[in-house]
């Protein structure tokens, strides 16, 4: 079996970071965090997750990351699949983030993307249907 385990992020601000994938993730907790040095610069990480999966944020990150609406090379997004899309953007837009843009019309899914506040692009993904050639139709 061959599952994603984490994604390792570098953010400017780990407490700003946190304000966002805690509203999305409740269930999610600090699984552990440090010091270290990254090629000659201090910064401090944490683990947050669950006992499966989990994000890592790195502080200390410089500079602004990738125009989303560009072809520029770097992350594009990444997706979480969730039971109740509309719980998920209750709670991010409780936080005080909004949807960035809206998902595509589908019959056997919904999904929205939101914009963390490092940058990144997060899509959130509920589907219609559990018969995968549903799920997984492209237009």
């Amino acid at each position: 079996m061959l599952y994603l385990e984490h994604l390792n992020l570098v953010v400017q601000d780990i407490p700003r970071a946190l304000k966002f994938y805690q509203a999305a993730f409740p269930h999610w907790q600090i699984r552990g965090g440090g010091d270290s040095e990254w090629y000659g610069t201090p910064r401090s990480w944490v683990h947050f997750g669950d006992d499966y999966q989990y994000l890592t944020f790195n502080d200390s990150g410089t500079g602004e990351n990738r125009n989303l609406m560009s072809n520029q090379l770097g992350l594009s997004h990444f997706a979480f699949v969730t039971s109740s899309l509309d719980a998920i953007v209750a709670r991010l837009n409780e936080a005080g983030f909004d949807i960035a843009k809206p998902g595509a019309e589908d019959p056997y899914r919904k999904n929205v993307y939101f914009v963390d506040p490092d940058g990144y692009e997060v899509e959130f993904v509920e589907y219609l249907s559990d018969i995968p050639s549903q799920r997984n139709l492209y237009q």
